[in-house]
């Protein structure tokens, strides 16, 4: 059997072969059309995305800045060669236990310098009451001593750049192990040195199982 072209004379058959092309060119055409349309990454009938995607594509892994590992420091030897440290908390950093030393350390910005600032907390061994906190700047390739507070029981923490200490007060007959209540105070670094901004009372609730006094009550 013969083709097609075979029964057409040559004029004809050129003609053919242009139409031929034609519609397959029209047909790839709607194909590419029809892929754009359906495409996950092409242009939609919905509209725009909407803010959830775009929330998804800020917090991509990819796009996030790498995280720094600050350099860890020998916080008991700070602690030990630091000149505003009492000689009280000094005598009392010694070991709980083999060469495990009571001091809580955490790493934050706090001062604005280059490198992470340093918090170091020096706790009691048997109770872990917080005796003294400091809070180290790195500076001229050493630690320069920015802060103190040796009232116990203190303990300092970084909360979202600024400074949070923590100082529990006790009453009158109050056991090592349950405090009346808590000042807390929240500092921020201006000007070359740590300011108030905040301070809150709280106080804490009757310990359960105890009975709650009534006024009036004898």
């Amino acid at each position: 059997m013969r083709g097609l072209t075979e029964l057409w004379p040559g004029p004809a058959r050129s003609t053919l072969r242009a139409v031929t092309a034609a519609a397959a060119a029209l047909t790839a055409f709607a194909l590419l059309v029809s892929a754009c349309g359906s495409s996950g990454t092409g242009a939609r009938d919905e509209g725009p995305a909407g803010s959830d995607s775009v929330a998804g594509a800020a917090a991509s892994p990819s796009m996030m800045a790498p995280s720094v590992t600050p350099e860890r420091v020998d916080a008991v030897r700070l602690v030990k060669a630091d000149p505003l440290v009492s000689a009280a908390v000094k005598r009392d950093l010694k070991p709980c236990a083999a060469d495990e030393y009571p001091v809580d350390v955490s790493y934050g910005e706090l001062t604005g310098g280059t490198a992470s600032d340093v918090v170091v907390n020096v706790l009691t061994c048997g109770d872990a009451v917080g005796v003294g906190s400091y809070v180290y700047r790195e500076a001229d390739g050493g630690y320069l001593n920015v802060f103190r507070a040796e009232e116990p029981p203190v303990y300092a923490e970084i909360d979202r750049g600024d400074l949070v200490v923590t100082k529990q007060v006790y009453e009158r007959g109050d056991p090592v192990s349950n405090p009346s209540g808590e000042n807390v105070i929240t500092y921020h670094w201006t000007g070359g040195r740590f300011v108030e901004r905040y301070r809150t009372h709280n106080e804490y609730g009757t310990v359960a199982g105890e009975p709650t006094p009534v006024p009036g009550d004898t």
